[in-house]
Order: C-alpha cells, then structure tokens, then sequence
C-alpha cells in the first residue's frame, strides 16, 4: 500500500496518473539491515547538513530583522481584502493578509467567511484539512464532513463519489476495520497540512482556489507494513457562493514536491505520540 492509493479529493473519479484523487506513488521505505525499524532512517550527508544550518541561521537572522523593522503598526494588511473583484497586485501571492480566521463551525468545521477572495482561500484551506482527514475513513463521520463543506446542489455527488473512494474493500488493503479503526497497537494517521493557496478564477459568486498540500498518512506500530509517510499534492475546489463558501467540485494533482531533507527518520511510537499530541489548525488567508 503506498500514498497513492489513498483516495483523495475527486468524485470517485480516478486522477491524471491513475489513482484516486492523482496523489502519485510514495514509495515505502523497508528497512536497510537488521535493526532498522519502521521502514530505516535516512541518513543524510554531513556536507548537506552543515548547509542547513548554515542556511537556517541565515533566515533566522533575516527573519529576525524583518520583525524588527515591522515598526509599531499592528493594522491588519488591507491588500485582497475589498472582495472577489479587488485589486490583487497590492500584496505577494505568497504574504498572508491579516484578516481575523472564522469563528464559528459546522460539524467542527471552520464555517462563516468573508465574501471575498481571502474569504474563498480559507475556505479552500479549511476544506482540504477536513476532506482530507481520517475522520472521512468513517461513514458517519465522512457524511458530517461532506454536509458541513458541500453546496446543497452537490452534496448528493459528492457523497456517493467518496463513499465509493472508502469502500470496504480499501480500508480492508490499508489495514483499517470497516469503521475506519486501526489494529490493537497501532494508529491510524491521515492528515492534511495547507502549505498555501491561491484563486485562479473568481466572481461576486464564484471562486477556483488551488491548495498547495503537505500530508501525513499511514499506520503506527513496529508491525506495521504500511508506515506512515509524507507527501505533496495541489488540491483544486470550484466553490460558489451561497450565505458561505461552499464546495461545488474538487480534484487533486501530484505536487509541487520538494526534495527530502537529512532529517532522520522517527521511530512508530514517536510518530504516533506525535499525532495524538499536536492538533491541527484552522486556516485564514
């Protein structure tokens, strides 16, 4: 079982490379000797590491003066935020604006944004954590998910198109039970880290918002043959406007991946501590 297999943002509808959502192909790592556990940890070159340190003390440094400079005004970055129309050359692609994250949810779901552009991008952000969460690896839970972020008009679609996705027979071949559980020993991990997005069409009722993803999937446990590993991929939602961003369509691209850093590799129950642990975040462009 690899990365790829895993169902990803589609309507049951398979991606460009021919798996669920075109999450591309992760290969599992096994172990190098005896002694190795949890698939061997990467051990990076000595050069490549000094690199790091020598480039992470650099930004830190620049990052240091930037906040210096930043002066006394703590008003919110007014760029992209006059709505779907405004002018979106006053800030970089990449700068966050500012605005306050939602404060209200539906079925634990981020819900109430601005009707504007920032607005569609935090919805996009919010919606790809949910959608892409080990909560939709349960029916109940999945169907709460889907409701909370689907536009009436689509909601039928889009259920039947991921209820499909997590069929039986897929969570029998990742090692999960029929309600999404993971063996005695072992924890399940299936989550979606926004790295950043963007809007590449909108109007007063429509918008297109790409998220550029991280992701974190597999199974704990020294006995797991399917550890968990990482992976990158751009998930694109058509949303329309209707009293909040709802989700209309989604789909899912390999990518933009990075190279793999020296980082040694964590052992199952560091990871699995890991994730139990930290949470997660609500999103805001």
């Amino acid at each position: 079982m690899s990365l790829g297999d895993e169902p990803g943002y589609g309507d049951g509808s398979r991606g460009d490379d021919g798996r669920y959502g075109g999450t591309g192909q992760t290969r599992t790592r096994l172990p190098d000797r005896p002694g190795d556990v949890y698939g061997g940890a990467r051990r990076g070159r000595s050069s490549s590491r000094s690199l790091v340190t020598v480039v992470g003390v650099v930004v830190l440094l620049i990052a240091a003066i930037a906040f210096a400079n930043r002066g006394g005004d703590d008003s919110p970055s007014t760029g992209n935020g006059g709505g779907s129309g405004g002018d979106k050359s006053r800030t970089s692609p990449t700068a966050a604006s500012g605005e306050r994250p939602v404060d209200s949810k539906t079925n634990g779901i981020p819900a109430g944004y601005s009707h504007d552009v920032q607005g569609a991008q935090s919805a996009g952000a919010n919606y790809a954590v949910a959608l892409g969460s080990d909560g939709m690896f349960n029916a109940g839970k999945r169907h709460a998910i889907v409701q909370a972020v689907a536009d009436p008009s689509a909601l039928d679609r889009l259920q039947s198109g991921f209820d499909a996705d997590y069929s039986a027979n897929f969570l029998k071949k990742i090692g999960l039970d029929t309600d999404g559980g993971a063996p005695s020993g072992s924890t399940f991990v299936n989550r979606t880290l926004p790295v950043g997005t963007k809007v590449t069409s909108s109007s007063d009722t429509a918008a297109t918002v790409e998220v550029w993803c991280n992701s974190l999937f597999g199974l704990t446990g020294e006995s797991s043959t399917n550890p968990v590993t990482s992976g990158w991929f751009t998930v694109t939602m058509k949303l329309t406007w209707n009293g909040d961003w709802k989700v209309l369509q989604t789909s899912q691209k390999t990518g933009p991946t990075p190279v793999n850093g020296d980082n040694a590799v964590s052992g199952a129950d560091e990871i699995g501590k890991a994730v139990e642990e930290f949470g997660g975040f609500t999103y805001a462009r």
